[in-house]
């Protein structure tokens, strides 16, 4: 462990919708999705609505914004973190960036070359782990896989898209300790992990509703002061959150308004001890038809 690193960062990179809808090919693993029942243009100009006024809500807050354009045919793009993720560079090593296998077709195509080459020019360190799509194996980054990237261990939330050889190879491959664990909501494991958790330099949240091993809360108990939520406050997207850094080096937590109005007064107590700004993006839209909130939107540039 180096002492330099840090959990957040004042970078983040956000991708506006060139479409957006329920992606058809996600909701049999993403519980939180809705069937589309408006109308496609309608679908999609509130969720461009939304996404500019969370960009925006950022850059007010100090947080330094790179936006690029999604394409047609991707209708998950905007959730852009979970095909790749970079990683600071420290003890005199390169800052990494790391290509990730998806499960969906049509979220295989969001990995860009354009977009490749572009981040190529600042990481120049890269892991690919893509040519495990061939044999039916995603980790989809951030989102597969929690990280507390000070005391660099990984929590891993199992499920189809976040598959367990890949977890512990990726570990290995970034001097991770891995703790993979098990969920059960709605009959099924939760999607990602980041959907479960999030985690900050200080305090952690979790919903320990829908763990079925005990074995998460006491790790993560070791580093963060912890937050506990139940199922249907994670399913209003409260563990959907990221800590990131604004004007003057001020952490905050980004959280959408959904998720933190679900909340009770005891549990938004605890977040203000350690957040004197809480960042509450209103996209309604995008979490309905999309079944990912706030952090699914943001990725972390080191």
């Amino acid at each position: 462990m180096s002492k330099d690193l840090k959990q957040s960062t004042n970078h983040i990179m956000v991708m506006e919708p060139k479409e957006f809808f329920a992606n058809p090919q996600t909701m049999a693993t993403n519980s939180y999705q809705h069937e589309n029942d408006k109308d496609a243009k309608e679908i999609h100009a509130g969720a461009v609505a939304e996404f500019r006024a969370m960009r925006d809500l950022l850059v007010s807050h100090g947080v330094v914004m790179t936006t690029t354009l999604g394409q047609k045919g991707c209708p998950d793009d905007i959730f852009c973190n979970n095909w790749i993720s970079t990683h600071q560079g420290t003890d005199g090593q390169e800052s990494r960036m790391v290509l990730y296998p998806m499960l969906a077709d049509n979220r295989k195509t969001e990995r860009r070359p354009e977009l490749i080459n572009m981040l190529r020019q600042t990481y120049r360190d890269v892991q690919d782990f893509t040519p495990h799509e061939q044999h039916g194996k995603a980790l989809e980054s951030t989102g597969a896989i929690c990280l507390d990237r000070v005391n660099k261990v990984a929590y891993q939330t199992r499920s189809s898209r976040s598959n367990d050889e890949l977890a512990a190879m990726w570990c290995k491959m970034n001097d991770y300790e891995c703790v993979p664990f098990d969920t059960e909501h709605r009959g099924k494991p939760v999607y990602h992990a980041d959907v479960v958790m999030w985690i900050g330099t200080e305090l952690a949240g979790i919903c320990s509703e829908c763990l079925v091993h005990d074995h998460v809360r006491p790790k993560l108990k070791e580093t963060h002061e912890v937050i506990e939520f139940t199922n249907a406050q994670m399913e209003a997207f409260c563990g959907n959150s990221l800590e990131v850094v604004g004007a003057n080096g001020e952490r905050m937590l980004v959280m959408s308004k959904g998720g933190y109005d679900s909340l009770r007064r005891e549990q938004k107590e605890v977040l203000l001890k350690h957040y004197k700004t809480i960042i509450n993006p209103v996209i309604p839209t995008i979490e309905y038809y999309g079944g990912g909130s706030a952090r699914c939107m943001l990725l972390e540039l080191f």
